[in-house]
């Protein structure tokens, strides 16, 4: 995939990743299409797109909507569409079943009618499951995700495998660690920053105290990994994992927050969680992702977790939110 002077389609264009990716594509010199019914995405979150005379704007449910009438020309799919909320999975099953294989489905037959070729999917670090080998190579398994979501996007990536085989496609699956940064809307920072505006002396943390030991990435280096992985190709399909080469436990992603917003003394209450101390059902413990197979094609981060946190902060804090 070029990703110079080509026609792409951003599903989810008006989310956190979406929108910056749109951005990143843009400023490429790529023509973009964004979809997005606005569910989750904000429309504030394209301001920079909705400017640019490359840029095309389509409100479209993916789940009821017909989306081949709008693929015409496109070399490239970036299906960012999905619901990303790992936690709501047991509260409400058919959300991601709908969300995530449904409407990824849809875009392979969109794909498929109109002869389009390229496909780069968000998957995530989840469809490992509890990794016995720390950090988890591409080549892990067998797959066993612990998490419904983590489920849904292990289908897609099976859906889009079949695809690419059987109709001569070119996908790319991204398996993202955590990814933070402006324009997010829900992750631990978000509750952090929120418990800790209403109250300051006292901060209420899922599961138990240290917490889950986790990988992060700033969007920035996010998108700037997806777009080098696209560009490698794949034959025809290839799956990279997205993150750092270190960890961040949840104590001290709340020690991050209570210095950047200028506090002390804060007292921590664990709720003791849930399964032995994670946050909620479905939460992977410990997670971090091997990244030799984006090193060999040049890409590697240069924030570690903790910098990628320290400047995701930030940026909620400057925003308002």
């Amino acid at each position: 995939m070029k990703l110079r002077n080509e026609t792409v389609m951003v599903t989810g264009c008006a989310g956190f990743i979406g929108s910056h990716l749109t951005d990143g594509l843009l400023r490429e010199g790529n023509e973009v299409i964004g979809v997005d019914d606005l569910s989750a995405g904000k429309m504030e979150f394209l301001k920079d797109a909705l400017s640019h005379d490359d840029f095309r704007f389509v409100r479209l449910d993916l789940l009821r909507e017909e989306l081949a009438d709008v693929m015409d020309g496109v070399d490239v799919v970036f299906h960012m569409a999905a619901n990303p909320d790992v936690r709501q999975g047991p509260k409400n099953t058919r959300t991601h079943f709908d969300q995530n294989i449904t409407v990824t489905f849809n875009v392979l037959e969109a794909m498929r009618e109109k002869g389009v070729k390229g496909i780069c999917f968000p998957s995530t670090s989840t469809v490992y499951g509890e990794a016995a080998v720390i950090p988890t190579p591409e080549n892990y398994g067998p797959l066993m995700p612990i998490s419904i979501y983590g489920g849904t996007k292990l289908s897609c990536e099976a859906m889009i495998s079949s695809y690419a085989h059987t109709f001569e496609m070119e996908a790319i699956l991204y398996r993202f660690a955590n990814v933070v940064g402006s324009r997010s809307t829900h992750n631990v920072l978000h509750d952090f920053v929120r418990k800790l505006r209403q109250d300051p002396t006292k901060l209420e943390i899922l599961g138990a105290d240290p917490g889950t030991n986790k990988s992060y990435i700033h969007i920035s280096e996010c998108i700037s990994a997806m777009l080098a992985a696209a560009r490698a190709g794949a034959r025809p399909v290839e799956a990279y994992n997205i993150g750092s080469y270190d960890r961040l436990n949840v104590r001290g992603i709340a020690d991050i927050v209570v210095a950047e917003m200028g506090l002390k003394n804060v007292r921590y209450d664990w709720t003791g969680g849930v399964r032995g101390g994670v946050g909620w059902v479905g939460d992977v413990r410990d997670m971090l992702l091997g990244l030799d197979k984006l090193k060999s094609i040049g890409w590697e981060p240069k924030l570690n977790s903790a910098a990628s946190m320290q400047r995701a902060v930030r940026e909620i804090l400057a925003s308002g939110h």
